[in-house]
């Protein structure tokens, strides 16, 4: 699946009426991917439709780079990408970071203690900044993105030694959901916090979110927010259903996203972007 990055200026004008947006964003995990970390050959189709009227497909992403670009190879993805909620904008073509934002680690550490504070120790892990950055897991850390290696630590002590674009917490007891108000609500004031799946909640940056990479990206194509669709599955999303012309949930989205999307298709295991796609070519 090549992405194209679309013409810009008169000629992408001149092709964009074949459809109606000329940029399309899609979350990777439990949206664009299948359950087997697999795209079907119907959406793989649909996304070339579109493609090929000069509109850009922009895939937006939680993963960092390291997570995503061995998918990212597979699917034969040439064009930019947008990762770690945001942080990063890789240009999967030329395997190359264009642009990248880290976590003060001050803060973070302040954050994690207040966090503490209210609900007792965490589960901690952390996403290492760069092209080939670790991923850091601590005792009792439950789940991680994908099947790279990882790095075990010892505890929050060993996470602050090199720049990182997030770190994930999980709770004993409480669930997704509880953890991340409680994050928000305590620290939201220090780092950002969002629930990119299941046992997925991290501490971003402040201000950071995929709207923010995706906008960066779009600026590099020469596209706007009213010039574009996403697709998503979950609280991560929000941002970007918020940034741009039309927000389309999954079947299988958390309800939160849900609530504020223009629409909801059909699940990522039974084509919900091919379904959306090919309706708006028809339609053209």
């Amino acid at each position: 699946m090549s992405s194209a990055t679309g013409p810009t200026g008169s000629s992408r004008a001149g092709r964009a009426a074949a459809f109606p947006y000329q940029l399309v964003a899609t979350d990777l995990d439990g949206t664009l991917l299948r359950s087997d970390e697999t795209v079907s050959a119907r959406t793989r189709e649909a996304l070339a439709a579109v493609t090929a009227t000069g509109a850009a497909h922009i895939i937006v992403t939680g993963r960092a780079v390291p997570w995503t670009r061995h998918i990212l190879d597979d699917l034969g993805y040439e064009g930019l990408a947008v990762c770690g909620q945001g942080a990063q904008v890789y240009h999967a073509g030329e395997h190359r970071l264009l642009t990248s934002v880290t976590l003060d680690r001050q803060l973070a550490g302040l954050a994690l203690a207040k966090i503490e504070a209210e609900v007792g120790p965490l589960l901690l892990a952390a996403s290492r900044d760069g092209l080939d950055g670790e991923v850091l897991v601590g005792p009792g850390y439950r789940r991680l993105e994908g099947s790279l290696p990882v790095v075990p630590i010892r505890g929050a002590s060993d996470l602050w030694s090199a720049p990182l674009n997030k770190v994930y917490v999980q709770h004993p007891t409480l669930s997704d959901d509880e953890l991340a108000a409680v994050a928000l609500r305590v620290a939201g004031g220090l780092v950002g916090v969002t629930m990119a799946g299941a046992g997925i909640v991290e501490l971003l940056p402040l201000g950071l979110s995929k709207a923010t990479g995706l906008s960066l990206a779009a600026r590099r194509l020469g596209v706007r927010a009213s010039d574009t669709i996403a697709f998503g599955d979950m609280p991560n999303d929000l941002a970007m259903f918020a940034w741009a012309a039309h927000g389309v949930a999954m079947a299988n989205a958390h309800d939160d996203l849900k609530a504020i999307a223009d629409e909801v298709t059909s699940s990522n295991e039974e084509d919900g972007i091919a379904v959306v796609l090919e309706r708006l070519l028809a339609q053209a």
